[in-house]
């Protein structure tokens, strides 16, 4: 076994630092900004050298699933999944007090995922719009209750006109909303404020393979 280079021991070091702060692991932009590395194709390449060589495990199908053997939570998290969620085209739901039918399912989640925070939910995504933020269809995303947004944040917006419900990433355009898919291909939304009512923000996904 090849010794671990300096750059490969300091990412070592802020993983277990960050973990132990946040109570969750990095992500990749996380390692890229506390260790001062230039991309994140390099770190992705350490960190599948220091995967094979046994100092850590990802875990493919979550993001932030980064685990250091020996220090894993072993009790995992129950979440409530409300149905779905559009990733696309806004899909109807049942009313503005309802928007989600309702815990249709659980899902069972490393306490990391969930921060810490007890009232987090999970929603299925239909459609393809935020898939340039690797959210695809089928997926499963975790989803904290807010009712604002900073421009830039992924939520899931009720619009009241339409009576539809979507997922988009949210910014204000002077006088208007506009809600941003993750998708070349597709337009955004825009709308008036008084349209928009912010139900939730994304924490994190579990992508299905």
């Amino acid at each position: 076994m090849k010794p671990l280079t300096t750059r490969q021991r300091r990412m070592l070091a802020f993983i277990d630092d960050f973990s132990q702060e946040k109570g969750y692991a990095p992500s990749i932009r996380d390692i890229v900004k506390g260790c001062e590395i230039s991309s994140t194709s390099v770190v992705d390449y350490n960190l599948r050298i220091l995967e094979r060589q046994g100092y850590l495990r990802r875990d493919a199908e979550v993001s932030r699933g980064i685990v250091r053997p020996g220090r894993e939570t072993r009790a995992k998290v129950s979440v409530p999944v409300l149905g779905q969620i559009a990733a696309g085209q806004p899909i109807p739901v049942p009313g503005p007090d309802s928007w989600s039918p309702g815990v249709v399912d659980t899902i069972e989640v490393p306490p990391e995922m969930t921060r810490g925070r007890e009232d987090v939910f999970a929603l299925r995504v239909k459609g393809t719009s935020m898939i340039d933020a690797l959210i695809n269809d089928g997926d499963v995303v975790l989803m904290q209750p807010a009712a604002t947004a900073d421009d830039g944040e992924m939520v899931a917006v009720w619009l009241k006109d339409e009576q539809e419900v979507t997922l988009k990433k949210f910014y204000r355009d002077r006088r208007r909303v506009r809600l941003q898919p993750a998708n070349a291909t597709m337009d955004p939304i825009y709308t008036s404020p008084g349209n928009v009512e912010v139900q939730g923000k994304v924490l994190g996904v579990i992508r299905q393979m």
